[in-house]
């Protein structure tokens, strides 16, 4: 027997008020058209709802039975509403959020736990990727957005980029390399040791080959290579390695003191690290949050990477 939604919220309501009249009013209906409800129901199933003659209505077991249904289809109906205004406000939601593996790892995803500790309800699903994938990825609407570095963007490109951060590269070693013995270290030194080499196709290896080029080398001794920027930070602090990765990564790890950069300077390119959007495409408010939240938080990483950046070739 299939009874109506409607039927068993107002039953909810009745035991809830303990009265009809009472019911009708928190339901917005009048006191007949209630008891005509509760009437046809129980008509219809053979058997009373509450106990004849007591006051305040005192369901019966059935009746508490289908009014604990009525309640949970409320609650229901409740959470709904509140999922929908958590998502209106971005308070709730989904973003798909892709980027380069080293910056999201050492930076960004420290930024998304500080983001979901003041939105719990905002679920991140993470995926890596270097530009050309990441850009690919917002045109087919898999991802909402990307951080990632890029030279420059064609305005046909149907993308927007907001700046974050110089996307500036080190040269990064352990904090007892011999190296950082030495008064002034010369660019041509570097040749004299190995190298972990940086994820194939990533800005990193072009940079790195890009330095290589200008040092005259036609190839430089890699010892390790397809490793995760956990792997690469322990095993540039176990060996002599040089590595080339972000400034901002080895300014973010500065406190665990295992790697730090060389006082070296190197050319950079013209790059930069940005947010990665669909150009005038709409975004869900908790994507508009998330977006703004990373904005800011590398806002507040400029002063002190580029104080670090003094210091290093002062």
């Amino acid at each position: 027997m299939k009874i109506d939604e409607r039927h068993l919220v107002h039953i909810a309501a009745v035991v809830q008020a303990g009265g009809v009249t009472e019911a009708a009013e928190h339901l917005g209906l009048s006191q007949p058209a209630l008891s005509r409800t509760i009437a046809f129901v129980e008509k219809r199933i053979g058997e009373p709802l509450f106990v004849k003659g007591k006051r305040p209505l005192t369901p019966t077991p059935l009746g508490k039975t289908l009014a604990e249904h009525g309640a949970a289809i409320q609650d229901a109906a409740r959470r709904a509403s509140e999922a929908v205004g958590g998502f209106r406000v971005g308070a709730a939601g989904v973003v798909r959020v892709g980027g380069v593996p080293y910056f999201m790892d050492a930076i960004v995803s420290g930024m998304i736990a500080e983001f979901q500790n003041r939105f719990p309800e905002i679920k991140v699903v993470l995926t890596y990727g270097y530009f050309a994938q990441l850009a690919a990825q917002i045109r087919g609407l898999d991802i909402d957005i990307a951080i990632t570095p890029i030279d420059t963007l064609n305005e046909d490109a149907g993308l927007t980029f907001t700046e974050i951060l110089p996307a500036r590269n080190v040269v990064a070693c352990s904090i007892t390399h011999p190296l950082l013995l030495k008064r002034k270290v010369q660019m041509n030194e570097l040749l004299n040791y190995a190298w972990v080499a940086p994820p194939r196709g990533s800005p990193l290896d072009a940079d790195l080959n890009r330095l290589l080029d200008s040092l005259g080398a036609d190839q430089v001794q890699t010892r390790y290579s397809g490793c995760s920027l956990g792997n690469v930070v322990n095993y540039l602090r176990a060996s002599d390695c040089l590595a080339l990765l972000p400034h901002s990564v080895v300014h973010a790890l500065r406190n665990d003191r295992k790697i730090c950069a060389l006082p070296i300077r190197i050319d950079y390119l013209n790059r930069v690290l940005g947010i990665l959007q669909l150009a005038d495409a709409p975004q869900s408010s908790a994507v508009v949050r998330l977006a703004e939240h990373i904005r800011t938080s590398f806002q507040a990483l400029r002063m002190p990477i580029s104080h670090d950046e003094q210091l290093l070739h002062a």
